[in-house]
């Protein structure tokens, strides 16, 4: 146990621990019930546009709303906003089972209930992401933290995929979403466990100039700055990638859901090792030299996108998938790394709302402009284009950082 404490320092933190067995679990469903909503969505309608559709609908929402809800993340209790919107998401899962079961579902149904769980990450995501920094009061093991909860993601990330895979294959997607609702309970009681100090006291700010001073600090701050427009960049180009793999697993691989679910696996495996990796660098020598790692992972996640898009065998398309999220991970975790260092403690959540929304907020745009463009140009070229645009964006933003 203190060799484990030593390596990754953030496990030294009881409530850390608690939060991150809750999430162990809880996150496994939420994959599942990600990769089952995909899969439904194609299923109904054999769409690619649709694809895209199920991607803007549910994470719009964090474009439109994470911002404002920054400002709530600064002035409330993290831990009891965080049992509001969890429970919340518990409830979207059930109704999703239900209709799903029921073979009430409908593509207009499955996008609103896609838009609905948007709402709730929307307010919950960047709830979260300043909770880790919360539960550490050790601040050195801050990016231990950081690399462990993206480890968590991952970890889940690799695991939700494979079983959505199958579970959808002998059971359907309904048992997925109701394996999620289930998956729920195990955070709400490690949040319910959870015992943390109370917050400094807001400043006396309306909403509109809290949120105005969270905007200006991220702008004025400048390593804050270009990690943020780099973090949208990857994300506009390169996150879409997910939503078009049931294109590859059935149509140009000629699989099935198991396909699919090896396909997202992949990439899973990749930011699996990131993230551990992550993880053990945060334990060792926190964020040194952080910028010019995530620098190169950006320009390697732009060149992994680009040959993946024209992968003539699945044989190659699995270790193309790895690169892809071994970079995606290591760009966006060491981004958040950066920032959570940077930032002033009061502008926290605020700005974690700002990266939420750079990271998850813009990818539906991404996910609808990739949707929309494959179905009119072909998935291929459009992934290629993105590709080497996601390269220009890690170019631009190492000679910045240079600079600064």
């Amino acid at each position: 146990m203190q060799a484990l404490s030593a390596r990754f320092p953030a496990f030294r933190s009881r409530n850390f621990r608690l939060f991150f067995t809750g999430q162990l679990v809880s996150l496994i469903g939420t994959w599942m019930q990600q990769i089952a909503m995909t899969w439904l969505a194609y299923r109904l309608t054999d769409s690619t546009a649709m694809l895209g559709l199920v991607g803007f609908a549910s994470q719009i929402p964090i474009l439109l709303f994470s911002i404002p809800a920054g400002v709530w993340n600064d002035r409330l209790d993290r831990r009891r906003l965080l049992l509001f919107t969890q429970f919340l998401a518990l409830l979207q899962a059930l109704l999703l089972a239900g209709l799903t079961a029921t073979q009430t579902i409908t593509p207009l149904l499955l996008l609103v209930l896609a838009f609905t769980l948007g709402c709730i990450n929307a307010v919950d995501l960047p709830a979260r992401q300043a909770f880790v920094a919360q539960m550490v009061p050790d601040k050195r093991a801050l990016p231990n933290a950081i690399g462990l909860n993206s480890f968590l993601m991952n970890g889940s990330r690799f695991v939700g995929p494979a079983l959505a895979g199958l579970v959808v294959a002998h059971a359907g997607e309904a048992a997925c979403f109701l394996l999620n609702a289930l998956s729920y309970l195990a955070v709400l009681a490690a949040l319910a466990a959870i015992r943390t100090a109370p917050g400094k006291p807001a400043a006396r700010q309306t909403p509109g100039e809290a949120l105005r001073a969270g905007l200006a600090y991220a702008r004025s701050h400048p390593r804050i700055r270009l990690t943020l427009l780099l973090i949208a960049s990857f994300s506009f180009f390169v996150t879409p990638y997910v939503v078009m793999m049931p294109v590859y697993a059935r149509d140009l691989f000629h699989g099935d859901a198991r396909t699919y679910g090896l396909l997202i696996s992949s990439a899973g495996a990749g930011s699996l090792c990131a993230a551990l990796w992550l993880a053990w660098r945060g334990g060792q020598r926190a964020g040194d030299g952080l910028d010019r790692l995530v620098g190169r992972t950006a320009l390697a996640g732009g060149i992994a996108l680009s040959a993946f898009a024209f992968v003539p065998t699945i044989a190659l398309a699995y270790p193309l998938l790895m690169m892809l999220g071994f970079a995606v991970v290591i760009t966006a975790a060491g981004s958040n790394t950066l920032i959570q260092l940077e930032v002033e403690e009061h502008f926290r959540g605020r700005v974690m709302a700002i990266f939420s929304t750079a990271f998850l907020g813009i990818a539906p745009l991404g996910s609808l402009t990739v949707g929309m463009v494959s179905a009119r140009l072909d998935v291929r070229p459009t992934l290629f284009v993105c590709g080497l645009l996601a390269f220009g964006a890690g170019l631009a933003y190492r000679r910045r950082m240079k600079q600064s």
